[in-house]
């Protein structure tokens, strides 16, 4: 527990700042408000900088990605609020599809990168990446089932960040997780509602 304040304690001030936007953008993307992509875009602006420097280069990488997808999720929702982008659920077979497919690209990735680079948890760093990415996508599509990536790897990306010694961070993955039970339920969607046959909410 001391160790744990001692490590709060020594919080840098652009890390506060990313963790308050980061949990301002989940709270209003669960709510489908806009405005969770400005707030995404300058956390993860910070963020991009900050695993740079704890030699995370899956999450440097990352995070550059969340920087451009900020800009897409914004224009997406954007360009489709006079008609509104509803909440669609993709069939369980495609998901399966998706997370084996990803897997294999994890440990290819992690294979090949830990010959390259010397950085601990290597494997660790580029399963979340690879997921991560998928499932900002499914966001920005409005995908209910991304909240269900969201819940493993945030489980996943908080030890990471403790490790990392990133408290503050790793707290903040741990909120995230419950963050994105709330999303899913947010998200509800008729029975029917697959592909192409979703209704407003």
């Amino acid at each position: 527990m001391e160790n744990l304040l001692i490590q709060l304690a020594a919080t840098s001030f652009l890390e506060g700042i990313a963790v308050v936007l980061a949990v301002v953008y989940v709270w209003l993307a669960a709510r489908q408000n806009i405005w969770c992509w400005p707030c995404a875009l300058v956390s993860t602006g910070i963020y991009t900088w900050l695993f740079w420097n704890v030699s995370l280069p899956f999450h440097t990488g990352l995070n550059f990605y969340y920087l451009i997808m900020a800009v897409y999720g914004l224009m997406k929702w954007r360009e489709s609020q006079a008609d509104t982008l509803l909440v669609q659920s993709w069939p369980l077979s495609r998901h399966i599809i998706c997370i084996i497919v990803l897997t294999i690209g994890s440990v290819t990735l992690s294979y090949f990168a830990s010959s390259m680079l010397d950085a601990d948890h290597i494997y660790l760093d580029a399963f979340i990446t690879v997921f991560s990415v998928y499932t900002t996508i499914l966001v920005a599509h409005k995908v209910r089932e991304n909240w269900l990536y969201w819940i493993v790897i945030n489980i996943f990306a908080s030890y990471l960040y403790f490790a990392k010694d990133l408290t503050l961070t790793g707290i903040l993955f741990l909120c995230y997780t419950g963050f994105a039970v709330y999303g899913f339920i947010q998200w509800r969607i008729e029975p029917a509602n697959v592909e192409g046959q979703t209704k407003p909410l």
